[in-house]
């Protein structure tokens, strides 16, 4: 069997933002901002850092940065150009809190629709996570109408990505997210739609507690 680090579907030729950054940083600094005080610390791990672009962003922001990512390359990229951050290589099927310890604040952004066991991935996001602490989740947004949209324009096969090795697995609606969430343990589930109007947004933001 392939090993987790050798199957991710992104390249990473540099350490820069991506075009899905221009609607979700804005959103996750709003959401930093508003939960951030009530966070049991200002240590935040990032689940699914990647190329390490986003981590260097909240550590200038003043938080405390550790991530993971099983993309061996975007690992050697970000540990390249932010050799300051405690980025390393892993997975949500890992066991994450052994390694690293817990954190007032985690944040995986457009991941959960890429994994295969998304309990598993929500059970370790929970265990990262301080009493009182925040998880701040964003998938790509499916709605019915949305979907309707789509099928009727003719972009169904393309935004599937089913020619995508290790691509999108699995489509979220808030109510499975939340379920997904709620399961695991969270607590005071809540989204924000970004990235077009809302009916056809982009991606969804979930912030949820951890009790």
């Amino acid at each position: 069997m392939e090993s987790i680090a050798s199957i991710s579907g992104y390249r990473y030729p540099n350490a820069e933002l991506n075009l899905s950054h221009a609607y979700l940083l804005p959103a996750l600094t709003e959401e930093l901002a508003l939960r951030g005080p009530s966070a049991p610390s200002r240590r935040l791990f990032d689940l699914g850092c990647g190329n390490g672009s986003v981590s260097a962003r909240l550590a200038n922001l003043g938080f405390e940065v550790n991530g993971v990512d099983p993309s061996g390359e975007g690992i050697r990229v970000a540990n390249e150009r932010y050799p300051d951050l405690v980025l390393r290589t892993g997975s949500a099927y890992d066991d994450l809190a052994a390694l690293y310890g817990r954190f007032g604040i985690l944040v995986s952004l457009e991941v959960v629709e890429h994994v295969y066991a998304p309990r598993k991935f929500a059970a370790t996001a929970f265990d990262l996570l301080e009493p009182g602490g925040w998880a701040i989740i964003s998938t790509p947004y499916h709605g019915y109408l949305k979907n309707v949209a789509l099928a009727v324009s003719g972009k169904m096969d393309f935004h599937f990505t089913a020619l995508w090795d290790h691509g999108h697995i699995k489509f979220w609606s808030r109510a499975t997210l939340s379920r997904l969430l709620q399961e695991a343990g969270f607590r005071d589930v809540s989204f924000r739609r970004v990235g077009r109007i809302p009916a056809f947004a982009k991606s969804m933001i979930a912030t949820a507690r951890h009790p």
